[in-house]
């Protein structure tokens, strides 16, 4: 073997990889009162409070009548402000609207550009200037529900990269976790269902294994020494009672794939009400925190009453807190008086009424 061939066989074989460090955070700003604010003026703006996404500060501008520019008279606008005394930050982000009915952003109303955007100092702002038509959010918009709407912001902010030494030679993948896709799987054809429950005459074939590991209310039954079982047809079966079938199969749906079986209909807002009963029954926190976050959303001077009773009832603290300070923040509260909810709530929770008085004072509104 040559000198030049030994020389090329014991060469080193080195790599290195660039990562770019990031980091992400998201802000919802909303807008009570969108037709109050409408009339503020062309170029400007309202801002947001501040939150802080990769130690820097940030918030949103909205822009109920548009930007300055004449091509905007009708629409509005929505930026993203870097408060933070730093040049040269470079960050993706996008700019959407919360669909009311899901609670959550709509990628159809979702806008960010392709690439990351350079915020070179304070008060600098990127966005949309052309956010959305007004004619188009006022016209029967899922974004627009009793005169109130939500903007969403996801800021990913792209620091220095970072560079490290890696293995040379090729990379093994790994796929992600199928974990739910087969508990889902699981879910839908019953492969060795071995409980069933009948809600209303309607009959749900399920796993006692599946359900005791998600839920301690199900595991007490089913395995505990106080099971509340009989055997029907030689199957093991439970009865349940005051629920309906949709809404038990809502809370399967959730034991099995850890996501709310909602399809933006009209009738989701009774449902959720409905599965964070039976969240709060099982004792599926999470599921309950979902719930109380999609109804959180969505509170008004007609609701806000049966919602404090039911949170007051079933335990549910946050949603609570968010009801209350609801009621606090009216500036005036005929209405919300003259509401049927009202006097039901004054019936059967009549201790909520110093939490509501402690607000009040607190927020300096009495």
């Amino acid at each position: 073997m040559s000198s030049s061939s030994s020389a090329a066989a014991a060469a080193a074989k080195t790599a290195s990889r660039c990562t770019p460090e990031t980091a992400r955070g998201t802000h919802e700003f909303e807008i009570v009162g969108y037709s109050l604010h409408r009339g503020l003026g062309r170029g400007k703006f309202i801002r947001s409070a501040a939150f802080a996404v990769g130690g820097l500060d940030w918030c949103i501008r909205y822009y109920p009548d548009g930007d300055f520019r004449d091509e905007c008279r009708d629409y509005v606008s929505a930026f993203v402000e870097l408060l933070t005394a730093q040049d040269n930050v470079r960050a993706l982000y996008s700019l959407g609207l919360v669909d009311h009915a899901t609670g959550l952003p709509s990628p159809a109303s979702m806008a960010m550009p392709a690439k990351p955007m350079l915020f070179d100092g304070p008060k600098f702002a990127r966005g949309e200037e052309k956010f959305i038509r007004r004619s188009e959010l006022e016209a029967a918009s899922p974004y627009l529900r009793h005169d109130r709407l939500v903007i969403h912001c996801d800021v990913t902010v792209i620091k220095d990269p970072l560079v490290v030494s890696t293995a040379a030679g090729v990379e093994i993948e790994v796929p992600p976790s199928d974990i739910l896709a087969n508990l889902g799987g699981l879910f839908e054809d019953k492969k060795e269902a071995d409980v069933r429950f009948i809600v209303e005459g309607e009959i749900f074939r399920a796993h006692k294994i599946v359900l005791a590991m998600r839920s301690p209310v199900f595991k007490a039954e089913l395995y505990g020494p106080m099971r509340n079982r009989r055997i029907i047809r030689g199957h093991s079966s439970i009865v349940v009672e005051d629920m309906r079938p949709a809404v038990f199969r809502g809370l399967l749906h959730f034991i099995y794939t850890d996501s709310l079986p909602l399809d933006g209909s009209e009738d989701n807002d009774e449902m959720v009400k409905e599965l964070l009963v039976a969240a709060d029954r099982y004792g599926m926190e999470r599921m309950k925190l979902m719930c109380e976050s999609i109804i959180c959303k969505s509170l008004d001077v007609e609701s806000v009453a049966n919602t404090l009773a039911l949170a007051d009832q079933h335990h549910c603290i946050k949603l609570k807190d968010a009801c209350i300070q609801f009621i606090s923040s009216l500036i005036k509260t005929d209405d919300l008086i003259a509401t049927q909810g009202y006097q039901d709530l004054k019936r059967e929770c009549p201790f909520v009424f110093v939490d509501i008085w402690e607000e009040a004072i607190k927020s300096r509104k009495i």
